[in-house]
């Protein structure tokens, strides 16, 4: 493991008089990476959230606002929007132009830079046939007439494009730093950026960071001067230092000890409803889990209620659907078997797996990948249990998260935990993860039908049309079972009261821009 060398930065200076203000953030693991084409995380968010602006960016609700750009035009037909970019700097004083934004998207979108979340920007128009090498990164559709104009035309309407541009992956890139580092631009020493903090330091497996960014084009309203985030993957650990004053916020919390945290720390605590699902990769690549049946009988087998109500017991809604309940313009589908007693859905789950080939002299042997969180190490066990009276026996493998999340995107798992966090409010957001070949698509589930029809939908101008389409989409890819959809999740937080302007919000972003510490 390498530990990259402090940057030399401009930095803050402080009289004696005055005392820096330093925030600790527990954010739940190490990132893969500070890069933000390949940052797709929600820890990664956080942090490069506070390195990087966007053409739009989150205020303290998590709303998008005016970033980079100060103000745009949408033409009447909605497919082309016009960004009017503010007069700002890079960190290193260099200008900020629309061009950095025309070279950002065509790194994410060549298929040679392989980064994870392409998808992001297949609204563009061109985008998806770069993405499959189809087309030159040239060929998309995004042009910049002068160094403060961007110009985007679309393959179809998105009026959620404010939020969807708030994403790691549509921000923009500083062209002549990337053009001279290569892949090392993104480490302390070499980072350049646009947001509130600069990067000072990543030891890796122990901390990162981040300073006030003086040139900031809003840093007169920066009030935290320093953050320090911290990769506290072992949450009841994280929650020891929380209370021990070495932290000012952690997320998540251990469930396992939500009881008395709602009893000895409730002003401190923050249950908040989410655009979120928590579900079970299948990766149907794997020969056994080919077989429709299985995957159905898995799907039978797993016990929501309990998880939701007796193990996690947060108030999550048990998930029989990929899109959670709360998505804009939207009413989804759910699987067939919602209204069957349990002990009626283990019987059929019996009937399949027997069907298929299985019994107590033959069972299916499988490996569950789990995060190493005491809390995914609990539901674990618990799905392992579930799966034995289906003549399923599960071997559960324990590993970080950057090494799980690698499997899962090389499809090297048999069942693996796995969530998703919305980047914007529209049902699209979770289907375009079963597209074939989007980079979420973790089972590599393909179905042309269902590909189809999401492209119906993303065509369709009637609000309400499109949102039956897409529930279409929905209804085809539940009746495959790619997925064990577990629970719809809140988010977990515990702030203490010194930290203010903590908003809750349904992404549970909070910038550090928007925060400061009360002595």
């Amino acid at each position: 493991m390498k530990f990259w060398p402090a940057a030399l930065f401009l930095t803050l200076s402080f009289s004696a008089a005055d005392a820096a203000t330093v925030l600790n953030r527990g954010n739940g693991g190490e990132p893969e990476s500070l890069d933000p084409q390949f940052a797709s995380g929600t820890l990664e968010a956080n942090i490069v959230g506070d390195l990087m602006t966007g053409l739009t960016t989150l205020d303290a609700a998590a709303k998008p606002i005016p970033g980079a750009a100060e103000r745009w035009d949408v033409s009447q037909d909605g497919l082309t929007w016009t960004f009017h970019l503010r007069d700002e700097t890079w960190s290193d004083g260099v200008k900020l132009t629309a061009g950095d934004f025309v070279f950002a998207w065509r790194r994410l979108l060549d298929p040679k830079t392989a980064a994870r979340s392409s998808a992001i920007l297949w609204v563009v128009k061109n985008a998806r046939g770069i993405s499959a090498g189809k087309l030159p990164p040239a060929a998309l559709a995004v042009r910049a007439p002068d160094t403060r104009t961007l110009v985007v035309q679309l393959e179809h309407p998105a009026p959620y494009l404010p939020e969807l541009l708030t994403n790691n992956s549509a921000q923009p890139l500083p062209e002549h730093v990337v053009a001279a580092k290569g892949a090392g631009w993104a480490r302390p020493g070499s980072y350049v950026g646009n947001g509130a903090y600069l990067l000072k330091d990543w030891v890796p497996g122990d901390h990162i960071t981040l300073i006030r960014n003086p040139r900031f084009y809003d840093a007169a309203h920066v009030r935290i001067d320093s953050v320090t985030y911290y990769p506290t993957a072992d949450s009841a650990a994280a929650l020891k230092r929380y209370r021990a004053g070495e932290l000012d916020m952690i997320n998540p919390v251990p469930v396992q000890q939500i009881d008395w945290l709602r009893a000895n720390l409730k002003s401190e605590l923050k249950v908040t409803p989410s655009l979120a699902l928590s579900y079970i990769a299948i990766n149907l690549d794997d020969p056994a889990l080919k077989d429709v049946r299985v995957r159905r009988a898995l799907n039978l087998a797993y016990n929501r209620e309990a998880v939701t109500q007796k193990v996690v017991k947060l108030g999550e809604p048990p998930a029989y659907g990929i899109v959670p309940p709360g998505i804009a313009n939207y009413h989804g589908a759910e699987m067939d078997f919602r209204a069957l007693p349990y002990p009626a859905r283990v019987a059929q789950a019996q009937s399949l797996m027997q069907a298929a080939g299985y019994g107590p002299g033959h069972p299916l042997r499988l490996t569950y990948s789990a995060f190493s969180n005491p809390d995914s190490r609990r539901l674990a066990a618990l799905f392992q249990a579930l799966c034995r009276p289906l003549y399923v026996d599960i071997d559960i493998q324990i590993t970080d998260l950057p090494v799980l999340m690698r499997n899962l995107r090389q499809h090297q798992f048999q069942l693996s935990s796995a969530s998703w966090f919305a980047d914007y409010n529209d049902a699209s957001n979770f289907l375009d993860l079963l597209r074939g070949g989007a980079a979420g698509n973790y089972a590599d589930y393909r179905n042309a039908r269902f590909d189809a029809t999401m492209d119906q939908a993303q065509n369709e101008p009637d609000a309400d049309k499109r949102g039956a389409l897409l529930a279409a989409a929905e209804k085809i890819a539940l009746a495959d079972y790619p997925w064990i959809p577990v629970r719809f999740a809140v988010q977990t937080d515990l702030v203490k009261p010194s930290v203010k302007g903590w908003v809750a919000n349904v992404r549970d972003y909070q910038r550090s821009r928007w925060l400061w510490l009360q002595k």
